[in-house]
């Protein structure tokens, strides 16, 4: 079965096409720029030699119109027709507490989705945009959802209300969701697999260390707690999102400043974290180079950020009442040898003992960072939010089919 992966942003259109047979990637790339005159198309088909395209796209359907041609191009394309593709999965960022698990889209989801923009202004309205343009261009293909916060609805009560009175909950569902679900799922697993241990019997804080940022409690695999909240501002130091504040701060910038609610809101979202106290920006490559050349806001940075992670991951193993490993991944978590040091280095009261070499050699793939006789184990995976889609998809279709 070949399933298609799409991730619709406001302006953008990422996608993958996978052979789930033994879940190759076919091809993947990404349009950007949706809207413009000057829009993007990058494709990559395996063996073959990646395009780039610049033309006028100025909607979804159009961007995905111009998918499934390169999909199907007769020099470039990877496939003999669009009719091969069996299904269409589709990552969406907000669930609500109304998805616990990926589902095939109907009428009743896509309302539902819809219902949920207030929690996900920025992300939901767009992953409709994604489903009405895969509608338009094959209204036959059966379509999935896959939710950043499903894998969250585990949590217990105590995790996800906020101590503010309780009618904000039950009349607008006010409370911590959580994010990156696909990746603390994906990880958790894999960590499983590679201490060959059965994931319920560990304790686990998988940390997804991107230029957005989360750390989750896993506790015999499910999600027992996490550092995003009911947005995905709360939590970690990011690369420009505040993290955790005191929430008078929010007033307070508003009446000595003079600005708008939302002025706040993009200030914390967009001008915070990293960006903000290096003044450098948000890409932890460039404050590890500035840290080198000796930049003292660079530097400040890099430990508020280090401080802020490591607090996380002592608090999820006093949560849980233990700990057996540490996963990092995403972009800085798999590659930042100096961030997964200074973490390490700091938590040896747990029984991390980092192994120095291993930690700073650079290599893909999935490994262990810590010492053989390490207590706690350190790990490091890649994660594959695309393949947690493209499974759950193929799952889907195949349970209708034997339904039907």
């Amino acid at each position: 079965m070949i399933i298609l992966v799409v991730n619709a942003g406001s302006s953008s259109l990422k996608f993958q096409l996978y052979q789930m047979k033994d879940e190759t990637v076919l091809a993947k790339g990404k349009v950007e720029r949706i809207g413009m005159e000057s829009a993007i198309l990058h494709f990559e088909p395996a063996g073959k030699q990646e395009i780039r395209e610049v033309r006028e796209i100025l909607e979804h359907t159009t961007a995905f119109r111009k998918v499934m041609d390169i999909l199907v191009h007769p020099v470039h394309g990877i496939l003999q027709s669009v009719d091969q593709i069996e299904a269409v999965g589709h990552r969406v960022v907000h669930g609500g507490e109304s998805f616990s698990g990926s589902v095939l889209v109907d009428e009743e989801v896509k309302r539902e989705i819809k219902r949920l923009f207030d929690l996900a202004p920025l992300h939901n309205p767009a992953h409709i945009l994604g489903i009405q343009a895969v509608e338009a261009n094959m209204p036959d293909i059966p379509q999935a959802v896959v939710f950043d916060t499903a894998f969250h609805q585990t949590m217990p009560p105590t995790s996800y209300l906020y101590p503010i009175p309780m009618v904000l909950y039950k009349k607008h569902k006010i409370r911590r969701y959580g994010f990156h679900g696909m990746s603390h799922a994906y990880v958790s697993e894999r960590a499983a697999a590679f201490l060959g241990r059965p994931l319920k019997e560990l304790k686990l804080v998988t940390c997804h260390i991107g230029n957005g940022a989360s750390c989750a409690a896993i506790l015999g695999g499910r999600s027992m707690d996490t550092s995003m909240g009911m947005t995905p501002l709360e939590g970690l130091m990011m690369g420009t999102r505040s993290g955790d504040i005191d929430p008078a701060i929010v007033p307070v910038t508003m009446s000595k400043e003079d600005l708008t609610l939302a002025e706040v809101s993009s200030m914390l979202n967009r001008h915070s974290g990293l960006m903000a106290i290096s003044g450098i920006g948000s890409d932890m490559r460039e404050i590890e180079q500035a840290i080198k050349t000796g930049d003292r806001n660079a530097s400040l940075a890099f430990e508020m950020y280090e401080y802020r992670l490591r607090k996380y991951i002592g608090a999820y193993a006093a949560a849980m009442n233990g700990l057996d490993a540490v996963v990092f991944t995403a972009g800085v978590g798999e590659n930042s040898a100096m961030l997964r040091a200074a973490v390490c280095r700091n938590l040896s009261f747990l029984g991390i003992e980092l192994d120095e070499q291993a930690n700073e050699r650079k290599e893909s793939g999935e490994r262990e960072i810590t010492a053989p006789e390490s207590k706690v184990k350190a790990l490091v995976i890649p994660t594959n939010e695309e393949l947690v889609i493209a499974r759950d998809t193929y799952r889907l279709i195949l349970h209708r089919n034997d339904v039907e």
